[in-house]
């Protein structure tokens, strides 16, 4: 019998056995001096660098994401993979002596970036493109952080921080990466044979940007040196591009407001539409009295992709506080809505626009008026052979934005009674 087919308080009984059994063997590995085997993707590196050169003055870093993998060989060690980093947003509070990361940006991204790669597992998994030793999940692995002069060790801060973040349950981490960076080094003379816990990376100023890395499990609740490796980017998995909606989260208010006051019931999420990631960010949207949704799908790089519009009719039995499973069910019987004649999408138009269209295409709403501009004349007497006596001087004068016709002001501010 697969262990998906136990029923399930057998599948919790293995679950809850396999993680005593991993944190009993994590112990007793950490208790000898044993630590994972620690890999860093080059591109993680350069960010790193990067960072680090556009704040020289002041403190900075970012969040960690990759892979732990485990060696279940009885004396195999579990090796933590580090694909990318992430950087705070404008929130993060920078200063010589003083770091604080940004909440918001990061966590979208990190949930962003779980979500495709859960999706990428379950897509092709046994296949070529999933790796089987990668068929894990995209975990949080700790903030790298740059300390002026030559601390190249956590600080009591740093400790205090690090055991706060692993006795908090809802975070439910065992461990953390806590790398130091530390910049302005003289750059090693020869190779060394030494295992040592830091790389030296070379800057463009001649000196070299140091990287410790350091290692804490809640068990042991102690720093303690890792030895890191640098591998080429192209063996280990790609993180995707990062989605709009997390980039230019203006953008993102202004796309759901504007639907909003066309009179619209919006609900947003992220779906897998075409069988690929990047995941697609979608709208689901109903007017009041209509007896269909309209979708939108957008690509990760909306608005240089336009978005696709798709029709699915109402469901009595819809819970719309239940986005996912709504949206799940309206994509089922969802078919694609052609793009309205004449219609040509832009970087600068918006999906309220694209609405409006698809409405006057089907018949819901009146097409836009079309104003015409028009000049206004006083008409006077008519003279004796019938014609209009207006003068040239009655011509309204738009440009000024009042009729010529209207009498001028009088010098000064007076009124026409005062004027002399």
């Amino acid at each position: 019998m697969r262990f998906g087919d136990e029923p399930e308080f057998l599948q919790l009984m293995h679950m809850e056995f396999d993680h005593i059994r991993k944190r009993l063997r994590g112990m007793a590995m950490i208790s000898r001096g044993i630590v994972p085997k620690v890999v860093l993707s080059r591109r993680a590196v350069d960010r790193m660098l990067t960072a680090a050169n556009q704040f020289t003055a002041d403190e900075t870093g970012e969040a960690m994401v990759g892979f732990v993998v485990e060696d279940d060989t009885p004396e195999g060690l579990p090796t933590i993979y580090v694909l990318d980093t992430i950087s705070p947003d404008e929130t993060a509070v920078r200063r010589s002596h003083t770091f604080q990361q940004g909440d918001a940006l990061q966590d979208e991204i990190i949930w962003w970036l779980q979500e495709n790669w859960h999706f990428h597992r379950e897509r092709h998994r046994g296949t070529e493109a999933l790796p089987h030793n990668f068929d894990v999940p995209l975990r949080y692995l700790g903030d790298w952080h740059k300390q002026p002069g030559s601390m190249i060790q956590p600080s009591h801060g740093d400790h205090m921080t690090a055991l706060t973040w692993l006795d908090d349950e809802e975070a439910d981490l065992d461990f953390l990466l806590v790398p130091i960076v530390t910049v302005g080094h003289l750059p090693n003379i020869g190779e060394s044979d030494l295992t040592v816990n830091y790389i030296n990376v070379p800057m463009d100023n001649g000196r070299v940007m140091r990287v410790d890395w350091w290692y804490v499990h809640r068990d042991v609740r102690v720093f303690q040196p890792v030895h890191p490796k640098v591998v080429p980017d192209d063996q280990l998995p790609q993180m995707m591009k990062y989605g709009w909606h997390v980039v230019d989260p203006d953008r993102l208010y202004m796309e759901t407001l504007a639907l909003e006051q066309e009179g619209l019931l919006v609900s947003r999420l992220l779906y897998e539409c075409d069988g690929e990631v990047p995941l697609e960010y979608c709208f689901f949207t109903i007017r009041q009295g209509t007896s269909f949704f309209l979708l939108f799908a957008t690509q990760y790089d909306y608005p240089q992709s336009p978005p696709k519009a798709y029709q699915a009719p109402f469901v009595n039995d819809l819970d719309l506080m239940d986005p996912v499973e709504t949206f799940h069910r309206l994509w089922q019987l969802a078919s694609p809505i052609e793009d309205p004649p004449g219609w040509e999408w832009s970087a600068d138009k918006y999906l309220f626009q694209y609405m409006i269209a698809i409405e006057v295409e089907l018949g819901l709403r009146q097409p836009p008026s079309v104003s015409i501009p028009v000049s206004y004349v006083e008409y006077g007497e008519f003279t004796e052979d019938g014609s209009d006596a207006a003068s040239a001087e009655s011509v309204s004068d738009m440009s000024a934005g009042r009729l010529a016709t209207e009498e001028p002001p009088a010098p000064d501010g007076k009124t026409e009674e005062e004027a002399p």
